[in-house]
């Protein structure tokens, strides 16, 4: 699969912003326990990521807005899967 690169750059944005902002606290905290857990910076961002591709896909799909709740519940259950 081929990677979009600007999209990329933006959700990596996003993170860097959330992290340095500490808003929502659990990117921090999910960041922090990941890397504890042996993972790298990329992968760790990466991880994250995947989570804020869920809730950006959903908000498009279902024209809803987004879903701190379920964005929190799929930081927390990292480096599971996020759920949709």
């Amino acid at each position: 699969m081929e990677v979009n690169k600007e999209l990329r750059e933006k959700i990596f944005n996003i993170i860097n912003d959330q992290l340095s902002e500490e808003s929502p606290p659990e990117v921090k905290i999910a960041y922090q326990r990941l890397t504890k857990e042996g993972f790298v910076d990329i992968q760790s961002r990466q991880l994250i990521g995947q989570c804020v591709l869920v809730e950006l896909y959903e908000m498009i799909k279902t024209n809803r807005p987004f879903d701190l709740e379920r964005y929190k519940r799929n930081l927390k259950s990292l480096p599971r899967k996020p759920d949709l």
